[in-house]
Order: structure tokens, then sequence, then C-alpha cells
């Protein structure tokens, strides 16, 4: 079967806004072909900034770092909940789901286009205890979100879904692409960091 590849991350720069109270990052040339004969990057960055993934260590005391996460996790069955014009997203959106063990749900609230806005930081769609529970029922692998997380402070959310090995996807982009395909495969890899958290590539792969 012929697939497509729809990319669903954020392009990654300096200019890129961040999370209220995080590192500004920066990627610049420190060589050029025309005079060091070769090309070369610095990155200097948080991990939660475009897209990336949360790993339980994150919010879980004692929980699983990127590292000690099993690759598989990094793949699955893509699920689409369409939960635009929805403020407070419960586990109502997810009547008729069809959840299966390793599923990556990737939830569709249209969020993505303030990217880049103050707005996107301000009064985002937030998600209810009530939906996670759902999600960790049904053994799901990751929940994804075209927003910059599912909740704040206290973090009720993030603490439920990574508490149960679930891994979040934060900044996510495209997904509106995704309404009305029926069966697709969420790859969403980061890079092998020892730490709680990561960069992200995030694409889904759909029939042609």
């Amino acid at each position: 079967m012929t697939m497509c590849i729809i990319d669903l991350s954020q392009t990654f720069g300096s200019t890129m806004p961040v999370y209220p109270g995080d590192v500004t990052p920066t990627l610049r040339q420190i060589a050029t072909v025309g005079t060091e004969g070769f090309s070369d990057f610095q990155l200097t960055s948080s991990m939660h900034v475009g897209t990336h993934i949360d790993a339980p260590a994150h919010m879980i005391d004692g929980g699983k770092n990127l590292l000690e996460v099993e690759p598989s996790q990094f793949f699955g069955r893509g699920v689409l909940i369409d939960a635009r014009n929805i403020s407070l997203i419960t586990a109502e959106v997810l009547h008729g789901a069809r959840l299966r063990a390793g599923d990556i749900v990737l939830v569709n609230t249209g969020w993505s286009v303030y990217f880049g806005q103050p707005r996107y930081y301000e009064d985002f769609p937030k998600v209810e205890t009530s939906f996670a529970d759902v999600l960790i029922a049904a053994g799901v692998s990751a929940a994804g979100f075209d927003s910059p997380s599912p909740d704040t402070a206290p973090f009720a959310t993030h603490k439920k879904l990574l508490g149960h090995g679930i891994l979040i996807i934060e900044n996510l982009v495209n997904l509106e692409r995704l309404l009305g395909v029926g069966e697709f495969e969420v790859v969403a890899l980061p890079v092998k960091f020892a730490a709680d958290g990561g960069l992200a590539r995030v694409v889904a792969r759909v029939p042609a």
C-alpha cells in the first residue's frame, strides 16, 4: 500500500515561542562551507520547547526518562479526537472512540493556528483528568496535543498520564489534515536524550 507522510511537527528555530518562564532556544551557524570547508550549527535549548515529548520523569519522582522508554512506545496506531471549539476537554469527547492498547491518541483542538502569538500560552484548551482515565484504562502509549500543554498547575492531567507511563506530546501541528482519515500510524521519535523529555519529529503515515 502506498503511504503518505504528514509532518505534525513545528519548525524549530531561534524565533520560536517558549512556555512562559522557559529558556529561549538559540540555533546559530558556527561554521560555513565557504570559510571552514564544512557547515555546522550550535543548539542551546531546554527539552520542552517546540514539538517535544514528556517522559514520566518530567513530573513523576523516579519515573522513566526518555532513555529508559522502550522505542516501541514511539510508534503506534493513531487515533484522532476532534476537540475543536472545546475549551474544557473531558472524557465525553472520547465517546465512540475505539481505543486499543498501544495507540497514540492525538487531540485536534485547532489551537496550533495561534503558535507564535501570545494567546497560544494564555487560554489554550484544558484537559480534565477524566479524559486521562479513559486513556489509562485503554492502555494507550501516548497522547499528543496541538497546544502547549494539556493542563496548567498543579498539572493533575500531566501527572495522571505520566504516572501511568503514557507519554505526552506537545506543540503538534497539522492535525486537521487527519480529519476524515481512517487508519493511520504515528511515529514520534525523540532524540535519545538521558533526560525527562526531548525534542521530537512527529509524523503520521496515512494511505495515499
